[in-house]
């Protein structure tokens, strides 16, 4: 059993393209790793729900099932969870004492996602996107994570000249940094992109880690899963209050996948396994059933909620994104293509701008179409984009249409 990155592919998409003969390689199962990350969002756009989809119709296999199915997208999942897990929150742990390794988890790099005045409120923002810049003082830079703009971190502040600019958050780098000093004997590894850019690093602390030697490991979603560190015993998740009010109705779903991919780190082996979270909202209904009743009652109770609001996988959505330098362009042409939107069972709703408007010098902006059935949404769509390529405003945007969109 192998995934097609194993065989040297970055994506299930272009594996198929490149008419991958399995047979060659002695595969019995194809697995289709089902990771966000695997979405293709360029053109030509495919998921890899698609792809097993497409490679039963078009090459005959059958064996073929999506990897991670236990947390897989509610519109593809199967509802099953084998393992449990004691979850205890904020409670004091020896693991370190013990002689076993502890595993921190923060997916936020850097020192602190803003640095900020306590003076004047300013504080470093990307020029190129709705976003702040995130402070990484080990490099002494500010770095906006969306585009990569970066500047050197202020000495004084640049509005009011104040000696009062301070991190607000935190992140794995500043995480680091303080349980050095707690645990000024014990081994400390971080794993995040800042560390592991070097070929060959990531492998390097992976054997350290597997070595079995007491340490704490400090990391982001790199560390999730996939990975079988024996003498990890205590898995902590840092603040995952960012999930529990997020615009995206998708939010809670994934992290709930990701609590429990975190959580399966701990324990995998002999020992029993630990987890811990930190949370300012221990009442929340959805974390409540998650601990309490496990993952099947959580995404039963999230499905429900989705089925009242008509949200996937109760209907079924296609984005047209459209961005541009200027943001007259793209409303221009977002309004021509709601008033040529064909009649039909669809509805179409916006033009709305993306959760972040502004992303590397360019203005997003979207319009939704939502259907019943997908039949109904598909027959739509392509009488709209044979049209879509005929307005004039077309030529002045950069536009897509997005079946079934994992971001907005």
């Amino acid at each position: 059993v192998m995934t097609l990155e194993e065989i040297g592919y970055t994506n299930e998409f272009e594996a198929y393209r490149k008419e991958l003969q399995l047979e060659g390689f002695g595969i019995g199962r194809v697995i289709l790793e089902h990771r966000d990350r695997y979405t293709v969002k360029t053109a030509p756009r495919s998921k890899p729900a698609n792809i097993k989809e497409q490679i039963v119709k078009e090459r005959g296999y059958q064996n073929i099932r999506l990897c991670s199915e236990q947390t897989a997208e509610f519109e593809y999942r199967p509802v099953k969870c084998q393992k449990s897990y004691r979850i205890v929150v904020l409670r004091k742990n020896l693991t370190v004492e013990k002689g076993e390794q502890a595993l921190i988890f923060l997916n936020r790099r850097g020192y602190a996602p803003v640095i900020l005045c306590h003076e004047c409120g300013w504080h470093a923002d990307c020029k190129r996107c709705d976003a702040n810049m995130t402070w990484h003082m080990a490099s002494r830079r500010l770095l906006c994570h969306h585009c990569e703009s970066a500047m050197p971190v202020p000495v004084m502040c640049p509005d009011c000249g104040a000696d009062a600019l301070q991190g607000a958050g935190e992140g794995t780098e500043q995480l680091e940094q303080m349980l050095s000093k707690t645990f000024p004997e014990t081994p400390l590894l971080r794993f995040d992109r800042d560390t592991v850019r070097k070929k060959g690093e990531f492998e390097r602390l992976s054997e350290q880690v597997k070595s079995g030697e007491s340490c704490l490991l400090v990391g982001t979603q790199m560390l999730a899963k996939g990975h079988h560190f024996p003498k990890v015993t205590l898995v902590v998740i840092v603040n995952l209050d960012q999930a529990l009010y997020s615009a995206d109705f998708r939010a809670l779903e994934r992290m709930g996948q990701l609590m429990l991919q975190v959580a399966g780190r701990a324990g995998r082996d002999q020992l029993a396994g630990e987890v811990i979270l930190q949370t300012h909202y221990p009442q929340h209904q959805a974390l409540l059933t998650l601990l309490s009743s496990g993952y099947e009652a959580f995404a039963a109770e999230i499905c429900k909620e989705r089925q009242t609001a008509c949200l996937p996988p109760f209907s079924y959505q296609a984005l047209l994104r459209s961005d541009a330098h200027r943001k007259e362009d793209v409303r221009a042409f977002l309004n021509q293509s709601k008033q040529c939107f064909p009649v039909g069972e669809a509805r179409i709703y916006g033009p709305f701008p993306a959760m972040m408007e502004r992303r590397s010098g360019r203005t997003r902006w979207y319009l939704l179409v939502q259907a019943d059935t997908r039949s109904s949404l598909h027959q739509q769509l392509d009488d709209w984009v044979s049209q879509l390529h005929r307005l004039p405003s077309a030529r002045k945007v950069r536009w897509a249409v997005d079946v079934d969109p994992q971001d907005y």
